[in-house]
């Protein structure tokens, strides 16, 4: 197996393109200022960033990086750069990754989109590079990702107590993971999700990914 270097990966409603300071750093920055206060922040090892050169400073070194390997996530609709996100802790060896850095500003958050930068960098650690498991991880006190690990397919394995120091802490971290005997069926229900007849002129869903899924119909937010 061999490790990422996609430049661009298409979907319907969002792109996403590894990440270049020059092209993305001002959207992103513009993006991230929309919210109200710095708690997406709260469990990423980087970030709130006070001032533009903060942020393009970190973005110029992410996007140098391998391994992470970052992605800007390009809205359809505005052309914008929203979010980034990236596979990093490659071993191919094993047929092993990881999606980290998940920064989703508010102009991505809950919406189509969110869901599909997902999916498209699942499809392609599976369906092109051939990796045999995908792993997300995170502060075993950060119920949102939890959540949203869950509702994308990943299963629940465990918590690694006192795992790393992330900003002063301590950081329970919780393990989930997506194999790709269960990626046939997952890529099903995001494919049928992300169907357009899913959705409302309006933009909203029609049916939830649990239902797509085929599991218990349930109140569920975009992500």
């Amino acid at each position: 197996m061999q490790r990422p270097e996609a430049q661009r990966l298409e979907g319907r409603h969002c792109t996403l393109e590894r990440l270049d300071a020059d092209r993305h750093a001002d959207e992103l920055f513009a993006a991230y200022s929309s919210a109200s206060d710095g708690r997406d922040w709260t469990y990423m090892p980087v970030g709130p960033f006070d001032s533009f050169a903060d942020y393009r400073a970190w973005a110029e070194d992410a996007a140098a990086s391998t391994d992470p390997l970052h992605f800007a996530v390009i809205a359809a609709g505005s052309g914008g750069a929203v979010g980034t996100l990236s596979l990093m802790r490659h071993d191919p060896a094993n047929g092993v990754i990881e999606v980290g850095y998940v920064a989703f500003s508010p102009l991505l958050q809950r919406t189509p989109a969110s869901t599909e930068a997902q999916y498209l960098l699942m499809r392609h650690v599976f369906d092109d590079l051939g990796y045999r498991r995908y792993e997300w991880k995170c502060d075993a006190l950060n119920e949102p990702s939890r959540r949203a690990a869950a509702r994308l397919g990943f299963t629940y394995e465990g918590t690694f107590r006192q795992a790393v120091v992330t900003k002063g802490r301590n950081r329970d971290t919780a393990w989930f993971s997506l194999l790709d005997g269960e990626w046939p069926h997952m890529r099903g229900a995001f494919e049928a999700w992300l169907d357009p007849s899913n959705f409302t002129p309006e933009g909203h869903q029609l049916s939830a990914l649990q239902t797509a899924r085929g599991l218990p119909r349930a109140e569920e937010a975009i992500r």
